[in-house]
């Protein structure tokens, strides 16, 4: 693969996975969405009286994680934060719903599944000597 290519394909990954996580993250924090999913969701299952805090946390890891992929920076660590945070969601919420966000069910995986792989893959593209060679 041309090393051009590739570096400009994991620019491209980090940059739009930054966009999705910002853009979800930045809409909860001014609809009242995740006080709602604290007070109302994790509240509910077990994590009362800390729901609205983890819910906080979780956002505000989301953008961490796009401020540093955006930056490059700590890319290995945020993707692995990012991609447990999206697995939990999963196993919590999701995983009932079915495959798919829209059309065939609402809520599903699918939104999470895809998020996930392109971090695993932001994750395996930041190897070493990529990483040294983009910072030149």
């Amino acid at each position: 693969m041309n090393t051009k290519n590739f570096k400009i394909g994991y620019v491209i990954l980090r940059l739009k996975i930054a966009i999705i996580l910002l853009s979800h993250s930045v809409l909860g924090i001014f609809d009242g969405g995740i006080n709602d999913f604290g007070n109302f969701y994790l509240n509910k299952v077990g994590f009362a009286p800390f729901g609205v805090v983890i819910a906080w946390t979780i956002k505000l890891s989301h953008i961490v994680c796009a401020v540093l992929l955006v930056i490059n920076k700590y890319i290995r660590l945020v993707c692995f934060a990012t991609i447990f945070v999206l697995v939990m969601g999963i196993i919590m919420v999701h995983f009932k719903e079915g495959w798919f966000v829209v059309g065939g069910g609402r809520n599903g995986i699918e939104y999470n599944f895809v998020l996930i792989c392109v971090l695993a893959a932001i994750m395996f593209f930041n190897s070493g000597s990529t990483q040294k060679s983009e910072e030149k």
